[in-house]
């Protein structure tokens, strides 16, 4: 696996770590256990890091030198792959050929790199998007800044070399095909998953404990990457809505807004504090730093909702672990998180950024103990569906189908 901006070792909810981390993490672990040996390329981001570091049994991850260890944005790392590519090249060259099987790589960038191991090691290349830019051009926010065209050229040309295309949804297979052309018979879809060991129900009275929150709270969640792009304004905005329309609400209202400064987020990042103080919620709104899993666990579970307001979302794994908690989600109604929240039963889906609406939508659940408990039984079967495990036997299958198709390809050429 190639996954050349953020490590499978870095904290997710920060910087550029976010639920791609747990993506390659994840399925690295479940193809393990089905007796893959996974090798994961990545850009060493401080000098201290080894070489390598076992993961788990099965899983290396490769930690390469190339660039300076810390500063570079994502836009500056295109100068980079030439040096990254480098030494994925030389790590494969002391083996046998035939060392690896298959290339699998994980955003645009990667997949750059991944079209030149390919060539050279004669395996077929599967990529997974994350995300698109021409998608995220096309809703920004107000105050967010559009990919550059380098971005959308590297990504044509990944689209148009890869032997096969993993998109997450069904919505972001047709956006591969119609916006960037790419040939539908290798484009499939395996859609993400979430470990069900880790996010399922438990005791909310003694997750709040855990948290420090009082038991009769009404709690609003966000998780994940602060930045415009995910749009946690929209959560302090609704709720300053929230206790417009009913000020009784405030003695007991919390608003947790759970992550680190990520993107453009980072040149101002305390303009959520600031607008909370603006709003006059100040007093209800808790900043919380990004944690490990475990305990993101219980903050899930302590929420009455959670919140995604994203502008784009591949997927949305926040929206998913939470309703593995049984947590009832309010989300955009963008890109997967369609396929994530069934609207209606599992949580609400809305449509446009408009505060009034996710206002709305936040309160019924928050304030009304039966929608949520009802919300909140059907979240958890729906979360069951999509387990890591099936994740990783899909992927599988997607990688032998690719090795297959690429044998056929140069049989053809070799009889021609």
């Amino acid at each position: 696996m190639i996954s050349l901006h953020t490590s499978p070792l870095d904290q997710p909810g920060t910087g550029d770590a976010g639920g791609m981390n747990v993506y390659v993490v994840e399925l690295s672990k479940q193809l393990a256990g089905l007796g893959i040996e996974v090798d994961v390329f990545t850009r060493a981001t401080a000098s201290a890091l080894p070489a390598r570091v076992e993961l788990m049994p099965g899983v290396t991850v490769r930690n390469v030198a190339a660039g300076p260890y810390e500063g570079l944005t994502k836009n500056e790392l295109p100068a980079q792959l030439c040096t990254f590519a480098r030494a994925v090249l030389r790590a494969e060259a002391i083996h046998e050929p035939g060392w690896y099987d298959v290339i699998h790589s994980h955003y645009w960038l990667s997949g750059q790199v991944g079209l030149l191991a390919r060539d050279r090691w004669a395996v077929p290349l599967v990529h997974t998007m994350h995300t698109m830019a021409k998608v995220k051009n096309a809703s920004l926010a107000d105050d967010d800044v559009p990919e550059p065209p380098a971005r959308l050229i590297g990504e044509e040309q990944v689209v148009e070399a890869a032997d096969r295309l993993l998109a997450n949804t069904g919505d972001e297979a047709r956006e591969l095909i119609d916006l960037y052309g790419a040939q539908s018979a290798k484009v499939g879809v395996v859609n993400p998953g979430v470990d069900l060991e880790l996010f399922h129900p438990a005791d909310q009275a003694q997750a709040r404990r855990e948290v420090g929150l009082p038991e009769d709270a009404v709690v609003l969640a966000f998780v994940g990457r602060i930045q415009p792009l995910k749009a946690p304004d929209l959560l302090i905005r609704a709720a300053a809505r929230m206790l417009e329309r009913d000020p009784s609400l405030r003695s007991r209202l919390v608003v947790a807004i759970i992550g680190g400064p990520s993107g453009n987020g980072m040149e101002h990042p305390e303009s959520h504090a600031e607008l909370a103080r603006a709003l006059g919620i100040s007093d209800v709104t808790r900043f919380v730093k990004p944690m490990e899993r475990a305990r993101l666990a219980s903050w899930y579970r302590a929420a009455s909702v959670v919140c995604v307001p994203s502008y784009s979302e591949s997927f949305g794994l926040v929206a998913l672990e939470a309703q593995a908690c049984g947590t009832p989600v309010v989300a955009a109604a963008v890109g997967g998180l369609s396929t994530a929240v069934l609207d209606g039963r599992t949580g609400f889906l809305v449509r446009g950024h408009a505060v009034d609406d996710f206002a709305d939508a936040l309160a019924r659940i928050a304030t009304d103990p039966a929608v949520r408990e009802s919300m909140s039984h059907a979240a958890v079967g729906h979360a069951r569906g999509f387990g890591w495990e099936l994740t990783a036997r899909n992927t599988l299958a997607a990688y032998r189908t690719a090795a297959t198709t690429m044998a056929a390809e140069i049989a053809a050429e070799v009889a021609g």
